[in-house]
Formats: C-alpha cells, structure tokens, sequence
C-alpha cells in the first residue's frame, strides 16, 4: 500500500509553473529518493507535503486520506535551510519543539536523552546553541525532526555540511528508523548515497517526473550490456565477432587480467559465459551497472535536449 499519493500536482508562482502535474506514490515503509537538478521543483513538492504552501491543482494522500493539517503531526521535516534558535541551551529547543509537535514533557524528556546520547551530545545539553559547532548543530535539528517517532519523514539534502564520519552516523540512523517502519523521503543530490539508502525514486526535471522506478531496476534497464570478466590463465583477451567486444584490459593483482566485455546486440550473458569457460579459466563475472548519477545526468541532459529542440 502507498503512504504517499501526489496525483497530478500543479504549483505556479508568478508565472513561473514549478510542478507541472507531477504524480508520485511512495509506498508504506520505504526510502523514497525525491531527485532534480536545482529549480527543478523538489523543494516546491516538499512544501506541499508539508502544507507549506497548497497545490494550485491535484490532491496528496496521506496514508489513503486527503492530506489535512491533523497529519502534521506525524511528519518530520528537515529542510535544507537549517535553522535553530541558537540563544538557547540543547535541552531546552529540542524539549520546547518536541512539545510544539505534541509529546508530553516526560516522554520528550526519555526520548531526548537516547537521542543525545546516540550523538555523543549529552555533555553539551545545558550549552548555548551557539556554543556548537555546525556539525553538532546539525545533529540538534535532526534530532527535532524526528524526536516525535513521526510516521513520514522529509529530509532534504540530510548529509550536507556533514564529516564522512558524521555521514554515516546519520546514514546509519536514517536506516534505523526506517527498519523500526518510518517512510523516509529523502532529496539529495549526492547519487552515491540514493544507491546506498533509497529503495524507489523519482527524478524531477523542469517540473516534470522524467524517470520513477526502484533503483536496483531502473540501473538494470540503464545497462549498456557491459561485463567485467576476470580470468587467471592468460595476459590477453580477444574479441569475439558477434559475442562480445574487448573495451578495456588490465593485469589482475591475483593473477591473470580483468577486462571490461560489451556483449552483442542479441548477446546473452550465458553465451558469453560458455565461451569464456570452454577457452579460459574463468575467475569472475559481473554485469557493471551504470551509477545513478551516470543516469542522473544522462536522463536530465536527454530532457533538456528534447525541449530545447
């Protein structure tokens, strides 16, 4: 079942169209990537999601109902534009926003306590926002996003101005939540961590869905038919006409080459296989998927052309 429905989203500002009927369904307990080159119309989206701003036309569901302002409560919002009363200690803004989303001072109290002491932030609770630096701070926000356990979460752009280290603590955490059932939609421009975390997405561009689908399938259908082989027996490797042709060569540091193989038109991995098998001591075999910033930029620039003619 889907959390999330956008169907056929319209939002305009002052003549400029920044959805133009865009249609999204984000299933029930999935990391949802919500991708796009800058002014594409992410952020417009995520405001509706978060009743920001109201759709010019089309509906959102959320969790099989028209999206009203009750729902507010069960989402956790963390925008890009990070922003934090900094006059105030740690405890007290995150204790004061978890209230603004409904918890009760006790349970707020229990819950910001795992929180800070996840992050490694329990010493600076009594300290002044400002006192922390950017990273630090960051953790703070993230931690009213999602101190109410909110069934939908909204991250835009998460692990900017993050450490790797601190990276991947917050990656970590993302999956956390999302293996204890939240919906997570995450925007970001950095590929390599849409491939690591996100099950479905959605590419927008110039106001339009371009491309959706589920990663590890979407890759596939972006294949260009090209193998990495590893075999130990010899230092060459021939092309075979109508089978497959030799794109690139390299000494293996076990013994023997890998090489890259693109297969023919009608080519089937097995076939290739056999051939290998029956003429080399066959060590490895694996299709090289493209990234999903190859298919990124590839599906943006494939738009952009076929408007600008």
């Amino acid at each position: 079942m889907n959390f999330i429905e956008v169907k056929d989203v319209v939002k305009q500002y002052d003549g400029h169209l920044a959805l133009d009927r865009v249609s999204i369904s984000v299933p029930r307990g999935c990391v949802f990537g919500l991708l796009g080159p800058n002014g594409a119309g992410k952020t417009s989206l995520i405001r509706i999601l978060n009743m920001i701003t109201r759709a010019d036309s089309g509906e959102v569901l959320f969790d099989g109902h028209q999206l009203c302002a009750s729902d507010i409560a069960n989402i956790g919002y963390l925008p890009e534009e990070r922003g934090l009363y900094r006059k105030m200690k740690v405890a007290d803004h995150i204790l004061y926003i978890a209230r603004l989303r409904g918890m009760d001072t006790q349970a707020a109290r229990v819950a910001m306590g795992e929180w800070l002491e996840r992050f490694g932030l329990t010493e600076w609770a009594g300290k002044k926002i400002e006192t922390l630096s950017k990273g630090m701070a960051q953790k703070v926000q993230f931690i009213t996003t999602v101190i109410h356990s909110p069934q939908l979460l909204i991250f835009d752009e998460p692990f900017s101005g993050f450490d790797p280290v601190n990276a991947e603590l917050l990656k970590k955490e993302i999956l956390r939540l999302h293996d204890m059932g939240a919906t997570i939609i995450f925007s970001t421009h950095n590929m390599s961590s849409v491939e690591e975390v996100c099950e479905e997405f959605a590419l927008i561009n110039r106001s339009q869905v371009v491309l959706s689908g589920r990663v590890a399938q979407v890759r596939r259908n972006f294949g260009k038919k090209l193998y990495r082989v590893g075999v130990s027996d010899t230092m060459s490797l021939e092309p075979v006409d109508n089978l497959f042709s030799v794109e690139h060569v390299e000494p293996s540091p076990f013994g023997g080459i890998v090489a890259d193989l693109r297969l023919g038109t009608d080519v089937a991995p097995r076939d290739v296989v056999a051939y290998l098998n029956d003429h080399y001591m066959l060590a490895e075999f694996h299709e090289l998927l493209p990234s999903m910033n190859e298919i990124f930029i590839e599906t943006v620039s494939n738009t952009n052309n076929t408007i600008a003619r």
